[in-house]
């Protein structure tokens, strides 16, 4: 499918796009704009999959509008600056992750926290200051203004690199926030998958205990083993959880499926804070005793400022992690949407853009 025609002002762009609920992508042309002075344009070569990419094809959230080229976990090279652009030059290795624009003039802004600009608008399904619409990184290029874009370190890979400008920024932003980048405080992370599984790195990097909290008895292995988490809850078992209550500090809740808070927010102490980081469809339980009981605090948190970005990725580069990936080549997408729907993967599944193979086995 191709849009209108494009004018001098615009790149001709192969992406792939959902066109309607049916959770599908189809390959599709579309335009871009045109490198502007301060902007950098990108070859993409690696996007992650992201379970909002999932959400937005199928319209869950009621805010889709099609046709949409999802994909904010986009990693590559930079092949082209605008004039007024001074952060980088053509060849470095970057990425984009969540944000497109902001208005750059509020408190927020101001203080880079662009994510909460009430003005912001997302790397897809988005509009652009000159009116276009945000298309994202299931494509082969994108054009990205300097102040969205971050460095990748050289050390890192760019295929297990690309989901940290999601899932690794949505994790460490409240982590950092809430003081939790100090060794000998205990962690409890809700849920083992895209974002459970890089919190579960970043706490034991800065010397936590970890602690991770899932439905299913059979990942306690993997949590333990393959990613050295200290402990593991199973939180349907109650003589588990009760043996737990008031033992963590802090809990990041990435589960995106509906649940309720009581049996975690027995597991915090006393002054405890509990971080809603997943977007369940249907609202959570939240019962008030807890709470009241414990003098706890319920907040949510989304993805980061792009100084945040910048720091959570050297950090990154500096303890040396990636997050687990399957890596998924263009003919694949709708395979991996599949069994994304079912988190039948391990940890994320990456695209990879360019067909350059990769340090990874491909689906």
């Amino acid at each position: 499918m191709t849009e209108t025609p494009p004018n001098q002002t615009e790149t001709v762009v192969s992406g792939w796009a959902g066109l309607d609920p049916s959770g599908k992508v189809t390959p599709f042309i579309f335009q871009r704009r045109e490198n502007g002075p301060e902007d950098v344009t990108i070859k993409i070569l690696y996007c992650g999959m992201c379970h909002s990419d999932l959400h937005y094809l199928k319209n869950d959230w009621g805010i889709t509008v099609y046709p949409v080229v999802p994909g904010h976990e986009i990693t590559g090279e930079i092949t082209k600056v605008g004039k007024s652009v001074s952060r980088f030059k053509v060849g470095d290795r970057v990425g984009v992750g969540c944000l497109a624009a902001s208005c750059m003039e509020c408190e927020f802004c101001k203080d880079s926290e662009e994510n909460y600009c009430d003005q912001v608008q997302f790397t897809y399904n988005g509009v652009y200051f000159d009116g276009s619409t945000t298309y994202g990184g299931y494509s082969d290029l994108i054009v990205s203004h300097q102040r969205y874009v971050v460095r990748i370190p050289d050390n890192l890979p760019l295929d297990a690199a690309a989901p940290l400008l999601c899932a690794g920024i949505t994790v460490y932003s409240p982590m950092k926030q809430n003081d939790m980048l100090r060794p000998g405080k205990k962690l409890g992370v809700v849920g083992l998958g895209g974002l459970g599984h890089v919190a579960v790195k970043f706490g034991k990097a800065f010397g936590l205990h970890v602690t991770v909290i899932s439905t299913s008895p059979s990942k306690e292995e993997e949590a333990k083993q393959r990613l050295g988490a200290d402990d593991f809850l199973v939180s349907k078992d109650p003589k588990q959880m009760k043996a737990r209550t008031r033992s963590l500090d802090f809990i990041i809740d990435t589960v995106s499926a509906h649940h309720s808070l009581g049996p975690i927010l027995n597991l915090l102490k006393v002054n405890g804070t509990l971080v809603l980081v997943g977007a369940p469809d249907k609202p959570v339980e939240l019962p008030a005793f807890p709470l009241i009981f414990g003098k706890q605090t319920v907040k949510g948190s989304m993805i980061g400022g792009m100084r945040e970005t910048q720091e959570m990725m050297d950090l990154c580069g500096k303890h040396n992690i990636t997050c687990d990936i399957e890596l998924v080549s263009t003919k694949n997408i709708n395979d991996a949407l599949d069994r994304l729907a079912r988190n039948d993967v391990r940890y994320r599944f990456v695209i990879d853009i360019a067909g350059s193979g990769g340090g990874v086995p491909k689906l």
